[in-house]
Order: C-alpha cells, then sequence, then structure tokens
C-alpha cells in the first residue's frame, strides 16, 4: 500500500499567514486556503480559529504528517498578522516557537527558529495576498505554536541549541514518510553546530545508549556528542567534509560490533551479522568449535560476551572486532593521513569492551 504525504509546518504557516490576511482584507472569515509548495505541489487544508479585527487577524492550520510518524502531527500551527508603518515584512516566532541559542544553524543566534524554505513561503504568502489587495504598508507576521516546547523535547531542537519550542521546517513543503534524508541532514546540522563551536574533536555515537554510556563513563559532556541514528557512514563523510580530523565513535557493540563487518548503515533492515560477525573474530583465539557453535545461536549480544569472557578470549576478540572497525572507517574515508579515528564500545552488563 502506497504511503500518504502530508505537508511540513512551513506548509502549514504559509497557508495561515495567506488566510489571515486575507481576513484583514477582506473582513469576513475564510473556511479554506492553498499555497503551492516549493515541490510544486498544491496544498489546501480547512482554517481553523480564524480571529480578525481593523488591522489584524490570526487563524490556525492543522499539522497533517501523512503517514509519517511525526511528533508534530495534529499540532495546530497559527499565523497572527499585524498591519504596520513602513512596507517591511518582519516573520517572528511567538508561542511555542523555539529559539537559536547556538551558532552553526541558518539562524542567528536569538533568531526565532524558522528555517529558510519556510520564511520564503511565509513571505511569498504574505507578498502574494498584498500585491492583489494594492497595499503598500508593513506587515508584522508571528508563527506559533501553542504546546510547541513540550513537543520540541521530543526532538532533536534540544541539542541543536534550539530552545523553548520546535522549529518551522521543511524544505519541499511535502512530508515524505520515513524520509532518510530528515534524519541525515539533522545529523549534518548538529555537526555544523559543533563545528561552529569551534570543536577539535567530533563524537559521534547513535543514541541515548552512547549518550548515557558517556554521561557515566566518558570524560566529555553527552550535549557535545552527535547522535548519528544508524547512519555511521553519512556522519563520518560529512564529518571529516566538515574539517573534523579527530573523529571518536562510542556505542554499543550491538550496534558497532557491524562496522568491524564494514557495514556504515547500522539499521537492523540493512544488515545484521552481528553473531557471524564475533564467531568468525572469535574463530581466531579458540580451536573449540562449540564456542562458535553457541555464539551463533546467542540473541544477543551481552549472552555473546558472556561466552567469550567464560572462554577466556574476549579480550582477543575486542581486540580484533576494534582493529577491523578501524580498518573500515578509515577505508571509508580512504585512509587519509591527517585523520585520527578512536573506537569505543561497550555492552549494558560489561561496560567497556
Amino acid at each position: 500500500m502506497e504511503l500518504r504525504n502530508g505537508y511540513t509546518t512551513g506548509t502549514c504557516a504559509a497557508i495561515a499567514t495567506r488566510a489571515a490576511l486575507r481576513m484583514v482584507f477582506e473582513g469576513k472569515a475564510v473556511d479554506r486556503e492553498s499555497v503551492i509548495t516549493p515541490s510544486g505541489e498544491k496544498v489546501e487544508t480547512e482554517i481553523l480559529k480564524p480571529s480578525f479585527s481593523e488591522g489584524q487577524a490570526s487563524c490556525a492550520v492543522k499539522k497533517d504528517s501523512g503517514d509519517d510518524p511525526d511528533v508534530t502531527n495534529g499540532i495546530l500551527i497559527f499565523s497572527h498578522v499585524t498591519l504596520t508603518g513602513g512596507q517591511e515584512i518582519v516573520i517572528d516566532g511567538g508561542e511555542g516557537i523555539g529559539r537559536v541559542t547556538k551558532p552553526g544553524l541558518y539562524q542567528k543566534v536569538g533568531e526565532a527558529a524558522i528555517n529558510k524554505v519556510p520564511l520564503q513561503m511565509i513571505r511569498s504568502a504574505a507578498e502574494y495576498v498584498k500585491d492583489i489587495h494594492e497595499y503598500e504598508g508593513g506587515i508584522s507576521i508571528v508563527i506559533s505554536a501553542p504546546g510547541g516546547e513540550e513537543i520540541a523535547k521530543k526532538t532533536f531542537n534540544p541539542r541543536l541549541g534550539i530552545e523553548g519550542g520546535i522549529s518551522i521546517l521543511g524544505s519541499s513543503g511535502i512530508v515524505k514518510p520515513m524520509s532518510e534524508k530528515a534524519i541525515i541532514d539533522t545529523i549534518k546540522l548538529e555537526i555544523d553546530v559543533r563545528k561552529a563551536a569551534k570543536a577539535e574533536k567530533l563524537i559521534l555515537t547513535p543514541g541515548n545508549y552512547g549518550l548515557d554510556y558517556i554521561k557515566n563513563n566518558y570524560d566529555a559532556d553527552p550535549e557535545e556528542a552527535v547522535l548519528c541514528s544508524n547512519f555511521v557512514g553519512e556522519a563520518l563523510d560529512y564529518a571529516y567534509s566538515s574539517g573534523f580530523k579527530h573523529i571518536i565513535l562510542i556505542g554499543h557493540l550491538g550496534k558497532f560490533v557491524k562496522l568491524a563487518g564494514g557495514i556504515m548503515n547500522t539499521h537492523s533492515h540493512n544488515a545484521d551479522c552481528r553473531m557471524e560477525i564475533l564467531s568468525a573474530n572469535a574463530a581466531e583465539e579458540t580451536d573449540d568449535i562449540n564456542v562458535i557453535r553457541d555464539i551463533l545461536r546467542c540473541i544477543n549480544v551481552d549472552e555473546a560476551v558472556r561466552i567469550l569472557r567464560d572462554k577466556g578470549i574476549l579480550e582477543g576478540v575486542m581486540k580484533r572486532i576494534r582493529e577491523k572497525a578501524c580498518f573500515y572507517v578509515r577505508k571509508r574515508l580512504l585512509d587519509p593521513d591527517d585523520l585520527q579515528t578512536e573506537i569505543l564500545m561497550f555492552s549494558d552488563k560489561t561496560g567497556k569492551l
């Protein structure tokens, strides 16, 4: 079955702005409104909570993420517009819209977290209505998202230095379900933030397990680590191209053992091979075929680690795993002379391996 597309918070903000301005100039509520997204698709939707008086109006559009599991799905994106003196169109964020607190993003520190394309969409929506009604004055536009501050805690925003709410996002205006590109773009943004902070080394970790390990066992601030999810290869590529010469990977053995097989996307849909890699390296440390068979039957790496430890070959196996993982990481980046790489693997029950 084909998955249903949705539309971005940027599209919501542009439609709400266009409808709100129409209400100012036409003096009546607007039931539906539309925009043409940067991808060329028309999005038309219902206008909610319309309110208007002389020189100002506000309304909302409900975010529809389609079949994408987006935490902002169903949130109301409001646009409040006010006619002002001068000729300038000023766009800002209100309730539930985050503020940038770290350099490295498109917006400057202190500005609302409204990305470049949504800003252009909102501005174009305002200029369209302005031109139709031959209005030559200025317009103040404030985008808000009640409840956005709580929703933002479930997003990457806190790690990007965006505080107080969600971001208004979207490069195409359309939400494609399960977009890997969106995840990779977010990883790149995090790397940009670390580069802008003049970090000399970059720590990459797949997720919360790694962050917890860094917090409790490693001499670094977890906030300085970049979450690379399963996209280790893409994160390495961008980190090195961004100028990082010292890259540290910290991750659970269940993810990073795959690096020893040259697997740079660690999602289980792409490859597993955890027990195969462990057992192949164990075969270099023991002649006991039963150990190999026992590892191949394991359902998780902690169980395999226990077998290796009981046999007295854990240290030797992990040395091999680490060396091969480092080899494939450097091979991914064409083994440059100016790159220093480190890989730290751990397990829940054993800790550092």
